[in-house]
């Protein structure tokens, strides 16, 4: 496999949204760019890494615009312009690309995601005149989640949560009710936009914020490929796995496949090894679960063969 590219992608002509008020302007400027076929986005991926291909590179970038887009969205009750976390949704988007790896088996929308919302929360946290929080992981946590907890339980209309949730949101999250109760809020005051919030500015007939989120919903069959797609990928780790032997398949399923990751000192002490050890059986079950599911992928026609 050729080197990592250490070249930058940059934004280059891309459209750009300098107001929130230009957001549905922005949003159908994005729809223009065409959606790649799995051997499109492969082929420009492989002409990236090995070739430092900008156009390349570009094509990749464009074509997900409205992923970065939609990630963004998902974060309008956090009081800051939508357009700057655009923005840096698209930072995190250009730096997927820039480190995307075509040979381990899966799309780039799926490894972008992450980088993505990466991205978008360290500007939130970034932002202390809006929403000051700790630092610990622990606060990062429930800034990040607390919304989706209290939606669960049906506290999302409520001010001060009632003694009971407050609790069960505490301890879900492994933090102190105080902790709770301050971030609860800090954030209650903002609240999410509307989805029949007017948008402005271009004139073709597109009102309100739902819209634009109706019109990003799949269609059905749209949504059975995505879910035919996601029962592949879990298939191919299912039959992976069994490339590790048990201590490498315990490890790994305890440090990046569950919910509630276990820490490498709880490992070690399982095992009776260091820190470091387990950290390295870690990289080397994870190296070769990569290579056995890109194996089989290829076996199954899912992606490309390995070019020679």
């Amino acid at each position: 496999m050729a080197a990592r590219s250490t070249a930058t992608v940059t934004t280059g002509n891309l459209p750009t949204l300098s107001s929130d008020s230009g957001l549905s302007t922005y949003l159908s400027e994005i729809r223009k760019f065409p959606m790649l076929e799995p051997e499109q986005e492969y082929m420009l991926a492989k002409a990236w890494v090995e070739r430092e291909d900008r156009e390349s590179a570009h094509q990749l970038v464009t074509s997900h615009l409205r992923l970065a887009a939609k990630i963004a969205m998902g974060y309008r009750g956090y009081g800051l312009p939508i357009s700057e976390v655009v923005a840096e949704a698209n930072v995190g988007l250009m730096q997927a690309v820039k480190r995307f790896d075509p040979e381990r088996g899966f799309r780039l929308a799926t490894y972008a995601m992450w980088w993505i919302r990466a991205s978008i929360q360290e500007y939130i946290l970034r932002s202390w005149s809006l929403v000051k929080i700790g630092t610990t992981a622990a606060q990062k946590k429930l800034f990040f989640n607390l919304r989706r907890l209290k939606g669960k339980i049906g506290a999302l209309e409520e001010g001060d949560l009632s003694p009971e949730n407050r609790k069960t949101i505490a301890d879900k999250l492994s933090v102190t009710e105080a902790e709770v109760d301050m971030m609860n809020r800090r954030l209650s005051g903002g609240g999410d936009a509307s989805l029949n919030a007017p948008l402005k500015g271009d004139g073709e007939g597109i009102a309100e914020w739902q819209d634009w989120l109706a019109d990003d919903t799949a269609d059905q069959a749209t949504e059975y490929a995505e879910q035919q797609e996601l029962d592949e990928r879990r298939d191919l780790l299912m039959a992976a796995m069994d490339t590790l032997n048990d201590r490498e398949r315990d490890i790994l399923t305890q440090r990046r496949l569950s919910d509630e990751p276990v820490t490498l000192e709880d490992l070690s002490k399982v095992y009776d090894v260091s820190r470091e050890r387990i950290r390295q059986i870690e990289v080397r079950a994870f190296e070769k679960l990569q290579l056995r599911m890109r194996a089989l992928a290829a076996e199954k026609g899912l992606i490309p063969q390995v070019r020679a």
